[in-house]
């Protein structure tokens, strides 16, 4: 069997395998308790606390903090969009609280803030809001799902996202440090942490106590089943512990496409095709995995909307560029698929994120379309089995890589029907 039929015969069967496991966008109006785009004409979802745009969606209960949608509307015309609320629990399942029992004020708001995008080759509507307002206040620490829809049907989907409530009442201790003794020794950062009550009562902590994990503010690769390695009173312990593994992986690649009139970083070419649609072309990208590893700062995953072209809002005056990636490979990998992951591809794998293999330029290849700005990215090898994918393969995985990791602690009180997020940390692996 030659390598061309072997090639097509292994993608065709990494492919059914891959479906199954990884959904596709734009297939379902069920809501999802997840970050997820229903609609195609969607692009450009951004949600962060009000004041930083790299800040995740996490608000302090007794706080005066926001968050801050902003989504563009490819279609170009104004449209009726509203947001609605759903409290889950620290599995990220529906809770069974009514309404009433985690919101105060309206239970919907409608989105009035929008405006019509300028001097821009693909027209779009930029839509914005902020919350909680006044008439909007949540009551419950916990997990919550906000999700759009349009025109007054609930089930007519637009967007959900993920955001977190908390309340500290407990306090947390956190070390990020290298693996010892272990195959893992060079390529994971191990999460020791303790939990302190202080006054607030931990009962039983190997039932009622539950602990998550996040790295970059990733969900795809959560860690969610820890338990205490030591109980001391109002102390638990968490330590030596292979469930709060991750892979150290790599600084971000990244490109910046804020301007269209001159190439800047990592872009090789840019050009206008016959129908006049905005094309930018990555320089071929660069193995790293045996390369050895190189600090420099990057935005760890996210990505930033800026026009350096116009002295107006880069939310309305940045135009979209077809953005082409090209991974030189001599051979197609026969153990999985390539994906870009990071923000711009919203942390999923799919058809969306997928690189394809290319026979003649020998390579993996794919294009994004995506708004001025600038972006972090990786690759990762999804062999079906590897939560989030694997970077060891194209990026390296060093366990010094600088990270950001969040800490939620969630608590079922007895007699209670739903998860109080009681604790909250967020730190970074960097200790330079």
């Amino acid at each position: 069997m030659n390598r061309i039929l072997l090639f097509f015969l292994l993608s065709s069967l990494s492919s059914i395998s891959q479906d199954q496991t990884n959904e596709e966008d734009y297939v379902t109006q069920t809501l999802k308790y997840d970050d997820f785009t229903y609609k195609p004409n969607i692009y450009t979802v951004q949600f962060h606390q009000l004041m930083w745009e790299y800040a995740a969606p996490i608000i302090d209960l007794g706080g005066n903090e926001q968050l801050q949608l902003d989504f563009d509307d490819l279609e170009g015309e104004h449209k009726q969009y509203t947001l609605s609320f759903v409290y889950c629990n620290a599995d990220w399942s529906p809770s069974n609280l009514m309404v009433s029992e985690y919101l105060e004020g309206y239970y919907d708001i409608n989105m009035i803030n929008f405006s019509y995008s300028m001097n821009t080759f693909q027209k779009y509507t930029h839509y914005t809001i902020v919350f909680p307002q006044n008439n909007v206040k949540f009551t419950k620490s916990g997990n919550y799902i906000m999700y759009v829809y349009e025109a007054g049907d609930k089930k007519n989907l637009v967007l959900s996202r993920r955001f977190l409530v908390y309340d500290n009442k407990v306090k947390i201790n956190p070390n990020v440090r290298q693996p010892i003794g272990s195959d893992y020794q060079f390529n994971k950062q191990q999460i020791d942490f303790n939990i302190i009550g202080n006054n607030y009562q931990l009962t039983n902590p190997y039932k009622d106590i539950k602990v998550v994990i996040t790295q970059n503010h990733r969900w795809d690769n959560a860690v969610t089943d820890i338990k205490p390695t030591f109980v001391n009173g109002s102390s638990l312990e968490y330590s030596l512990n292979d469930a709060s593994l991750f892979d150290g992986a790599n600084e971000f690649r990244y490109f910046d496409t804020r301007s269209l009139r001159f190439l800047t970083e990592r872009v090789k070419e840019i050009y206008k095709d016959e129908n006049y649609k905005n094309h930018a072309i990555i320089y071929p990208e660069e193995n790293k995995s045996r390369r050895p590893y190189l600090f420099y700062n990057d935005f760890n995953g996210e990505f930033l909307i800026k026009n350096t072209e116009t002295v107006g809002h880069p939310d309305t005056e940045s135009d979209y560029v077809e953005v082409h990636f090209f991974l030189p490979y001599p051979d197609p990998e026969p153990n999985g698929n390539f994906y870009i992951l990071g923000k711009l591809t919203n942390w999923r794998m799919n058809k969306n994120s997928k690189l394809n293999y290319n026979e003649k330029r020998l390579g993996y290849e794919t294009s994004l379309y995506l708004k001025q700005g600038y972006y972090n990215y990786m690759y990762v090898l999804s062999n079906d089995s590897k939560i989030g994918g694997d970077p060891a393969v194209i990026e390296g995985n060093h366990w010094d890589t600088e990270n950001e990791y969040n800490i939620f602690v969630y608590h079922r009180q007895f007699g209670t029907y739903h998860d109080q997020l009681i604790g909250y940390r967020k730190f970074s692996s960097f200790k330079r």
